[in-house]
């Protein structure tokens, strides 16, 4: 049977006060709060999937067929405060593969997909005055997605990554968006049953901070400065973990005719030890150049994470999936970091969304051969609610590096409501 995670103070908190508006004299002193509480919104999404894995080793192939479905609840507005209620379940349906987490001696090659039933979501909010603010258990993310490359709910796997934290952003001045928030825990996708490392029954404790600043006010383009310090509780002095890391990044586009629009990027970020944490400093490149062509983007890509064998750049929050190949291989940065070099296709088939990406690696440290990825991804949404995917990366390794070549697929369908 699935165990429903344990919910922290702040979860705890949000869930707590909402039940007390429920209190009969609580809803006689005023309608409008009753009103608020009872006229909400009702969320509901399914996503059926397929997944199988196949790699060049020792591990058996691997396929799974999972269910993840959510039930919310968001009160209405009673004087700009407001909650939000969020249940999430993963089933395990089928398939050839041994459930997440997988036992000392690994069979089967890693689905990621563990079975169990939590509050993903559950926290108080406010907004008002250019100003929103929540407390509670929530998804954290600072870009649209899937691009949230150091902050992320990890919105491809099954089981999302959630925070108990506090944060607040404001957008009171034209153009210009500020926002801090509070970690104390991440409520990690590998469910309940994980306890191993800084990871305690799925959780990881923290003393955190992010910041992040957007300025979209400029012709040339969205201006991007952010400051995120992770401080693991539980993490030994001197461990790598715990970082502090500092960024800007420059994203915009620009008409060359009627039909042709330039796109480009160019990001640059630090990262050193913090707190208790241990490492020497390494940096991280990104630049992108490309056109969008009557609903066609082509772009050229560069990124790199450095690393010089003993501690490397590493994004441990972010939703990693989207970033060096859909295979998975390089979801942790290896210690000799990696250079990614990549192009990247997407445009409309038929009233679908198509994706094609193609990798080439090389590590940072000694410029090793880290191999290449092929990713291709067919996607479309019918009347607003319903989606239908197919996705397929094959990941060729390089005996100067090692690995194992991989292929992962995937079909899906999904409702939201």
């Amino acid at each position: 049977m699935p165990r429903l995670k344990k919910l922290t103070l702040m979860s705890l908190l949000s869930t707590g006060l909402g039940s007390v508006a429920l209190l009969p004299g609580t809803v006689m002193a005023d309608d409008s709060f009753y009103d608020a509480l009872t006229g909400g919104k009702v969320s509901f999404s399914a996503r059926l999937r397929y997944e199988s894995v196949e790699q060049d080793n020792a591990l058996k192939d691997a396929d799974a067929v999972t269910l993840r479905t959510t039930l919310g609840y968001k009160t209405g507005d009673f004087h700009g405060f407001g909650a939000f209620l969020e249940l999430e379940d993963v089933s395990d349906l089928g398939g050839d593969y041994e459930e997440y987490p997988q036992t000392a001696v690994k069979k089967y090659s890693v689905i990621a997909d563990p079975n169990g039933t939590e509050v993903n979501q559950a926290y108080l909010s406010y907004n008002g005055y250019g100003t929103e603010v929540k407390l509670g258990r929530q998804e954290l993310t600072y870009r649209d997605a899937p691009f949230h490359r150091f902050i992320g709910n990890v919105l491809w796997r099954q089981n999302h990554q959630s925070f108990d934290a506090v944060s607040l952003s404001n957008s009171s001045i034209k153009d210009l968006k500020l926002s801090y928030a509070y970690i104390n825990k991440v409520n990690t996708i590998f469910g309940n049953d994980l306890t191993a490392g800084l990871i305690d029954d799925g959780v990881i404790d923290m003393d955190s901070h992010l910041f992040n600043v957007q300025y979209s006010g400029w012709s040339v383009g969205k201006l991007e400065a952010y400051s995120y310090l992770l401080d693991y509780e539980d993490a030994a002095d001197n461990n790598a973990n715990s970082t502090a890391t500092y960024g800007l990044r420059l994203s915009g586009a620009k008409p060359v005719n009627e039909n042709l629009s330039a796109v480009y990027t160019a990001e640059y970020a630090t990262q050193d030890e913090y707190a208790d944490g241990k490492m020497d400093p390494q940096d991280y490149y990104l630049l992108e150049l490309g056109g969008k062509y009557e609903g066609w983007l082509a772009k050229l890509s560069y990124e790199v994470q450095e690393g010089d064998g003993t501690y490397s750049f590493k994004t441990p929050l972010g939703t990693n999936h989207a970033f060096q190949g859909w295979a998975d291989v390089f979801l942790t940065t290896p210690n000799q970091g990696l250079k990614d070099t990549y192009f990247t296709v997407v445009g409309n088939v038929a009233g679908a969304k198509l994706i094609a990406v193609y990798h080439d690696f090389e590590t940072d440290k000694d410029s090793l051969d880290a191999g290449n990825e092929f990713d291709v991804m067919l996607q479309k949404t019918f009347m607003q609610h319903y989606t239908l995917g197919i996705s397929y990366a094959d990941y060729n390794a390089d005996k100067e590096f090692g690995g194992a070549d991989t292929d992962k697929f995937w079909l899906y369908g999904q409702l939201n409501f």
